[in-house]
C-alpha cells in the first residue's frame, strides 16, 4: 500500500449520510486521509445539504449532481461521473453505504478499475429480487474486498452467498452511532410547535416504488394511512419521490392529516422521538424508531432489518391491516420485546470501522478480535 492513503466514501442519499459520519469521524482520529463524494441522488437541500451541517461532515471534494431519473439513466450518469473522479484521485479504498443506486455504480466502478471497496451495511437481505435495492445489495457484496456487517444474522446470509468470513466484519449499526450522538438535542417540541402540532401524533414515512409508482398501490396506501388520520393526527414529511402520486391518490392536507416537506436530520428525528407511533416503507427508521423505542408499522411485506423486529418495536403490516395495526399499537405504547437494543448497537461502530479499514491500509494481518465480532458460530 502506497504512502499516505487515500479513502473516498461515495453517498449518494440521506441514509448514507447518516452512515458514513461515524466511519469518517473515527477515520479521522486516526489520522487517515479522506474524502467525500456526493453523487447528487439526493439533490434537494432539504435532502442532503442539510444533512452535512447536521451531521457535522466535511466539505465533498465532489459533487457528481446527478439528480433523479430512471434506474438506467441515474445509473449510467453515476458510472461516468464516478469513473472521471476514481482515476483523478486514484484511491486506495472506496467506501460505500447502503443499497442506493451510488452504491451499486461505484462498485461496479471500482471493480473495472481494480481499486478495492469496503461496503458498510453488508449482508442485510429481504430475499426479494423485486426491490432494486436488494439487487444493489446482492451485486455490492458480491464485489467487495471488506464487508461490514450491523448485524449478526448479516453474516449468515453471506456465507450462504459464499462470501470469504475473511472479508466480513461484525461492527455494529453506524447510523445507530449517529442517534446516539444526536440524542441529546432531539427536542421534539421546537418541531412541533413550528409545525403546529399538539398533543399525541403519528409520523408517516413514504417513498418505495412498490407503494408509491403504481397508481392503485398508491390509492390503497393513501386509504390506508387516511384511516390511521381517523384515530390520531398524521405528519407525512414527504420525499420527493412519488410525490405528485401519492397527492393524486389523496395523500394531501385535510383534517388529522398534514403534509411537510422534508425535514433535516435533527429536525426528523426530534419529530419521531416524540411520535407515539411511526409509519413507514424506509429500512432506516426501522432501525431508529428501534432505538428510540417508538411503535413502528412499516407498510412492507418484507424487510431487510427483521432484526428490528426481533428485538425492536417494529412490524411488517400490509396496507389492508394497517388501521388495526395502528389501533393495537397506539394501545399498547412503546417497548422492545427483549428489554435490550440488539448486539453491538453501542454507538462505537464508526470507530470499529474505522480500526479495520486503518489496520487493513497498513497491511495488517487482521485477528478476530480486531474485527470487533461478536461470538457467532461462522467465526469461532
Amino acid at each position: 500500500m502506497r504512502d499516505n492513503p487515500l479513502v473516498l466514501h461515495v453517498l449518494g442519499a440521506r441514509p448514507n449520510f447518516v452512515k458514513a459520519a461515524p466511519v469518517v469521524k473515527g477515520l479521522a482520529e486516526l489520522g487517515v486521509r479522506q474524502g467525500i463524494v456526493h453523487t447528487g441522488q439526493h439533490y434537494d437541500a432539504l435532502m442532503s445539504d442539510v444533512f452535512f451541517a447536521d451531521l457535522g461532515l466535511p466539505e465533498p471534494i465532489a459533487n457528481l449532481g446527478v439528480g433523479s431519473g430512471s434506474h438506467a439513466r441515474q445509473t449510467a450518469a453515476l458510472l461516468t461521473g464516478l469513473e472521471e473522479v476514481v482515476l483523478e484521485h486514484s484511491p486506495s479504498l472506496v467506501v460505500v453505504y447502503g443499497d442506493v443506486n451510488s452504491t451499486l455504480a461505484a462498485i461496479l466502478v471500482c471493480a473495472k478499475l481494480h481499486v478495492p471497496t469496503a461496503h458498510v451495511e453488508a449482508g442485510l437481505r429481504s430475499f426479494d429480487r423485486g426491490m432494486p435495492e436488494e439487487v444493489n445489495r446482492v451485486v455490492t457484496d458480491a464485489l467487495s474486498d471488506l464487508l461490514f456487517a450491523t448485524s449478526p444474522e448479516a453474516l449468515s446470509h453471506l456465507a450462504d452467498e459464499g462470501v470469504d468470513p475473511a472479508r466480513v466484519h461484525l461492527v455494529g449499526n453506524p447510523m445507530i452511532d449517529s442517534l446516539f450522538a444526536a440524542l441529546p438535542g432531539l427536542d421534539p417540541a421546537p418541531v412541533q410547535e413550528r409545525l403546529g402540532v399538539s398533543g399525541r401524533y403519528a409520523v408517516a414515512t413514504l417513498h418505495r416504488p412498490a407503494n408509491v409508482d403504481a397508481p392503485e398501490a398508491a390509492r390503497e396506501l393513501v386509504e390506508a394511512v387516511l384511516d390511521v388520520a381517523e384515530q390520531i393526527p398524521v405528519i407525512v414529511p414527504l420525499h420527493p419521490r412519488g410525490r405528485q402520486r401519492l397527492a393524486e391518490a389523496g395523500l394531501v392536507d385535510r383534517r388529522n392529516l398534514k403534509i411537510v416537506d422534508p425535514l433535516g436530520y435533527i429536525d426528523f428525528l426530534s419529530l419521531v422521538r416524540g411520535a407515539a407511533l411511526v409509519v413507514t416503507d424506509s429500512g432506516g427508521v426501522q432501525e431508529e424508531t428501534t432505538m428510540l423505542g417508538v411503535p413502528c408499522l412499516t407498510v412492507r411485506p418484507n424487510t431487510e432489518r427483521p432484526i428490528t423486529v426481533t428485538h425492536g418495536t417494529n412490524r411488517l403490516v400490509t396496507p389492508a391491516g394497517l388501521a388495526a395495526a395502528a389501533e393495537k399499537a397506539l394501545a399498547d405504547g412503546a417497548a422492545t420485546p427483549s428489554g435490550e437494543l440488539p448486539p453491538l448497537w453501542d454507538g462505537a461502530a464508526g470507530l470499529r470501522i474505522a480500526r479495520v479499514i486503518s489496520a487493513w491500509l497498513a497491511g495488517e494481518n487482521l485477528s478476530p478480535a480486531s474485527r470487533g465480532r461478536v461470538d457467532h458460530p461462522l467465526f469461532p
